[in-house]
């Protein structure tokens, strides 16, 4: 077998174990770990395990390390060998990982809230907030008439309409009264027919006050709803109407 001598140098560095280790490397037989790792980065040299030579002795079944050869080396991975940092993992040697534990948190989903086909739809709520903002009369509770009357507050003024995509006076009466079941006639000329005129002092909120030209519903005291005119909206308001008829539907 071959035996490696180290050249001479002009300035021997400071002994370490490592060194050592590299000395004893480059000589005849190294002797390293079954398990035992040599890495060279600068030569990507990369020695591990190696098998001995085949007339070598066997190594008993449970001898910790196995001669390594390393007289075919060239000098330069000889050198590499020389300055490469080693590794020795036993041979009983485990690995774990830990892994942070991961939380997961799922916002609850949103709700998606269509598109309402119609205004009065999307308008059912408007009697309790206009309440609770003192627009609407107290009058309006219980009301059949005029609890179906406020959930159009809002809706615009459209000449000759009757959808709640917009009103004209009549169209607007005439709508919620149809609610109810009773057919009033779609102008306002026809609703002066509608019912039984009764004076204002005897009038009850959900009558009908007619006037040549508009028609609006009574919402007791001073206050009346309708659609009053292009540009405005279905609104609670004060009683413009003088010498207005107050007419009971049904």
């Amino acid at each position: 077998m071959t035996v490696t001598t180290a050249r001479h140098r002009s300035a021997r560095r400071p002994a370490t174990p490592l060194s050592d280790f590299a000395t004893a490397a480059t000589g005849s037989i190294a002797v390293v770990g079954r398990r035992s790792a040599v890495v060279a980065a600068a030569a990507g040299l990369v020695v591990s395990a190696f098998a001995a030579p085949a007339s070598a002795a066997p190594a008993p079944e449970n001898a910790a390390s196995v001669p390594v050869d390393t007289s075919a080396l060239t000098s330069s991975a000889r050198a590499a060998l020389e300055t490469a940092p080693a590794v020795t993992v036993a041979a009983d040697a485990s690995w774990t990982l830990d892994v942070l534990a991961v939380t997961v948190v799922v916002d609850a989903p949103k709700k998606r809230v269509a598109a309402a086909a119609s205004r009065s739809t999307a308008r059912t709520a408007a009697p309790a907030a206009a309440a609770a903002t003192g627009v609407v009369p107290q009058s309006v509770a219980g009301n059949a008439v005029l609890e179906i009357a406020a959930r159009y507050v809002g809706v615009p003024y459209r000449t000759g309409g009757k959808t709640p995509a917009g009103f004209d006076c009549s169209g607007f009466t005439s709508y919620v009264f149809a609610q109810l079941g009773h057919s009033i006639g779609g102008t306002s000329g026809a609703q002066r027919s509608a019912g039984t005129v009764v004076s204002r002092a005897a009038a009850l909120p959900g009558d009908l006050i007619w006037t040549s030209g508009h028609v609006a519903i009574y919402a007791g005291g001073n206050q009346e709803i309708d659609s009053p005119k292009p540009g405005g909206s279905i609104q609670f308001r004060a009683i413009w109407q003088s010498s207005a008829l107050f007419i009971r539907v049904g």
